[in-house]
């Protein structure tokens, strides 16, 4: 077999050199020659250019922006290339280096780059140093907040940058951004699942991405960040037209697409994420109310009138109730606070309060919070108004006329239907039984572990807090016990066949038992990201199993989170026999279908170990 070695040298464009380098990497391989590369660009060196690699090499290629010294590859016969020409023709560029195999001296490609690509490439002067602030939020502010901050501060710190990250998690904003950080920021970053309010950031170009790419490449959204900051939104209409920003044409269009995609689900998400302490709070609240009755039955006594233990009994009752009476407000408010801002928050509210007292529940709740979003944002954009009542909008006109529109709608639009498909789909539900429930079970089950706190996942999870408000307390039994799954069946493999996993691989494997304990199906991420064609299946079986038993057992969960520390409260769990048997079962069944599918740790020498990724919950 032949061997090339390919060195990409620019001193310009990071882009122009690793698209030449994935270019030259997919050529070699059609022609079945080894492929060993180095990557120079302003921010870093990367790639797998060892002495060894280039002593066992027949030719190197030297693709380069501009002049450079070509003597430190040890005598090797030099073919001599541009990175753009590399992206344009990889195949005749390896082609014309492997006829030099056998020769001495240096060839230099004779076709160059057009001069508008030259006059691209010279318009990106790279940063010495640049510094850059970030915000990470997601819908749960647990996991994913906290693993994006820290994939972005891996990155920065790789890249020679400096970062300065807030999250924004359940215990609301950490590590803040001053006003002096923001000034001095080249970029800034909002890697988020939710919405978040960028008013502080006026004048800065503001680089959006999910929580996702921020956790698994850090490095690429910090350069696209700055490449934004320094010459504008990819695939402008002022970017030439080369075979490069073609491909980032096609990139941009994908990505407003994707972004067109998701809007609604920000929103949702958005909802779901101020939802969520109010449910829990009123899920535990319910409980601690039928503990005490537990408590006082099992003693042979009745909660007699005036009695201390009967008051707390009604109290904790009283504040569970309320809380899951408001909930389905808050999440129609917050939709549409995050569609409209501020002033789609009262017509959010109202909307929501009729949907719940209407009989419209979740859904219609759901409904409402877009309906009043989207109102409130066309009137704000389309009404027009002098300057001396323009200050009228977000408090008088907005709210009152957003308020009409959605209350009326839902009154006699829409609260109607929904609620006759809400009262169905709960009788439905209520009168499942064995084989039906399991099916249900293992469908939820398998969403939960699909990705594992993404948009399959949090539809399964939003489905079942729903129910709760209806007193439906199955699904979100299946919905825990199979997210907790993930996490304790990784971490149940490594403790169990330790020869298919290596010693960073175990010790990973306890963080996620830890995390699978609190219901942190993030946990199990860095072992689905490094091999997630046998990971995720894997998870998935697992998950499947633990939803279809906790459903076909009958086993119910009041409260929406917590994993086993919401278990200890007597009264959350419903045969919680069946309920633990069934997390028990999923974890061993994710264990042995880890053990199937992988191979012994000494044998699998191209598979990297997970980084351990503890989120930091306060």
């Amino acid at each position: 077999m032949k061997s090339c070695v390919a060195v990409h040298i620019t001193s310009k464009s990071a882009a122009h050199a690793i698209m030449a380098a994935e270019a030259l990497k997919a050529a070699a391989a059609l022609r079945g020659c080894g492929f060993a590369c180095e990557v120079v660009d302003p921010y870093s060196t990367t790639g797998d250019l060892s002495n060894e690699a280039l002593a066992e090499a027949d030719v190197v290629i030297v693709a380069n922006s501009e002049s450079g010294d070509v003597g430190q590859f040890g005598g090797k016969p030099i073919y001599k290339t541009h990175p753009s020409v590399a992206i344009q023709r990889p195949q005749d560029v390896i082609q014309n280096a492997l006829a030099l195999v056998g020769k001495d001296g240096i060839l230099e490609d004779q076709v160059q780059p057009s001069p508008t690509v030259q006059a691209t490439e010279q318009s990106l002067e790279p940063p010495a140093h640049r510094t850059l602030v970030a915000i990470t939020s997601c819908p749960t502010g647990i996991a994913h907040t906290f693993m994006a901050a820290e994939g972005l501060k891996k990155a920065a710190t790789a890249l020679g940058f400096t970062i300065f990250v807030e999250t924004q998690g359940s215990v609301g904003a950490k590590n803040s951004l001053t006003a002096e950080q923001i000034a001095a920021a080249s970029a800034v970053i909002i890697a988020a699942d939710t919405n978040v309010a960028t008013d502080r950031f006026a004048g800065k170009t503001i680089y959006s991405t999910g929580t996702k790419p921020a956790i698994q490449g850090g490095k690429d959204v910090i350069l696209n960040a700055l490449r934004m900051a320094d010459n504008g939104p990819v695939g402008a209409a002022s970017t030439p037209t080369t075979s490069e920003t073609l491909s980032s044409e096609v990139d941009r269009i994908k990505a407003e697409r994707s972004s067109s995609r998701t809007g609604a689900y920000k929103s949702l998400m958005s909802g779901v994420s101020y939802m969520l302490p109010v449910v829990v709070a009123g899920g535990l609240s319910i409980a601690i109310s039928f503990a005490f009755e537990t408590a006082s039955a099992q003693a042979a006594t009745q909660l007699a009138t005036g009695t201390f233990v009967q008051s707390l009994h009604q109290s904790f009752g009283q504040i569970g109730s309320t809380a899951f009476g408001i909930f389905v407000a808050v999440l129609s408010a917050y939709i549409a606070y995050s569609i409209a801002d501020r002033p789609g928050i009262a017509p959010g509210l109202i909307g929501g309060m009729l949907a719940q007292t209407l009989g419209a529940g979740f859904l219609g709740g759901i409904v409402a919070g877009f309906l009043a979003g989207h109102a409130v944002k066309l009137m704000s954009d389309r009404l027009k108004l002098p300057d001396t009542l323009e200050g009228l909008k977000p408090v008088l006109i907005l709210p009152f006329f957003g308020s009409v529109i959605t209350g009326l709608t839902m009154i006699y639009v829409i609260a109607p239907p929904v609620a006759a498909i809400l009262n169905t789909m709960t009788i439905w539900l209520n009168g499942m039984r064995d084989a039906n429930a399991a099916l249900l079970g293992l469908l939820l089950g398998a969403m939960m572990a699909f990705d594992m706190g993404g948009p399959v996942n949090k539809a399964a999870y939003t489905f079942a807090v729903g129910l709760l408000a209806s007193h439906v307390d199955a699904p979100m039994a299946a919905v825990m016990a199979a997210g907790m799954t993930p996490p304790l069946g990784i971490a149940l493999a490594t403790m169990l066949f330790k020869s298919r996993f290596d010693d960073e691989e175990r010790e990973a494997g306890k963080a996620a038992f830890a995390l699978g304990l609190a219901f942190i199906t993030e946990g199990a991420i860095p072992f689905a990201s490094r091999d997630p064609l046998r990971v995720i299946p894997c998870l998935m079986v697992g998950s499947a199993v633990a939803g279809a038993i906790s459903m076909a057992t009958g086993a119910q969960l009041m409260a929406p989170h917590g994993g086993v520390f919401a278990m200890v409260i007597p009264g959350v769990v419903h045969n919680i026999v069946a309920y633990v048997g069934a997390i028990i079962v999923g974890s061993f069944t994710t264990a042995g279908a880890m053990y199937l599918t992988r191979r012994p740790a000494n044998n699998a020498k191209n598979q990297q170990a997970p980084t351990e990724i503890a989120p930091q919950v306060s």
